[in-house]
């Protein structure tokens, strides 16, 4: 099965992954890193409200290896996925990122275009609250209060228009958190330690 957190900047979605692959290192979870940031290190791109084309286009075609880099073998294998972000993620900060006029609506069509094609290869997402997290500065994402509340908005309104269930809030602290993850993979029959 594939997972994954999906959020704004700064709600603890990689230290729910980082919590999660330290408890779980000899079982069948590949845990993925979020792609943004790879992005800005590797091709030394602009993210987060300073994002354009090609910037939306690099971390979408990401969301595309993910999902597909050497499935037969993790299927085979039976390994569940975990990733940091998600196709979901890419298109909030794109849509943003069109309203403001820094992609352009050719760029946009393309990231939903992926977004559509990949939104049901996930099934779980668990959505990071923002109401119990604060916004911290880690160096690289961005601090600035307006963007990620209007980050925040804009999820909500790709929430609202339904994941068929797929969609798990988590609340809380960390610990509370975790608990919610494992319960929800318990209703699967996947163990996960937290």
């Amino acid at each position: 099965m594939i997972f994954s957190f999906t959020g704004a900047q700064s709600t603890g979605k990689t230290t729910l992954l980082n919590k999660l692959r330290e408890k779980n290192t000899d079982t069948s979870f590949e845990f993925i890193p979020e792609v943004t940031r790879l992005i800005m290190r590797d091709y030394e791109m602009p993210i987060n409200e300073e994002g354009n084309d090609l910037t939306q286009l690099l971390i979408m075609s990401e969301h595309v290896r993910n999902i597909y880099k050497n499935k037969a073998d993790r299927l085979s294998r039976g390994m569940h996925m975990i990733f940091d972000r998600c196709a979901l993620d890419g298109i909030v900060y794109s849509q943003w990122l069109l309203n403001e006029s820094k992609i352009s609506r050719r760029c946009y069509e393309a990231c939903d275009l992926i977004y559509e094609e990949l939104k049901d290869k996930y099934d779980i997402i668990f959505y990071t609250s923002p109401d119990d997290v604060q916004l911290v500065d880690d160096g690289e994402r961005s601090v600035n209060v307006k963007f990620r509340n209007d980050i925040i908005n804009t999820f909500n309104a790709f929430l609202e228009r339904g994941y068929d269930g797929k969609v798990v809030v988590l609340e809380g602290s960390v610990e509370e958190r975790l608990k919610t993850i494992k319960s929800t993979l318990d209703k699967h029959n996947i163990d996960i330690k937290i």
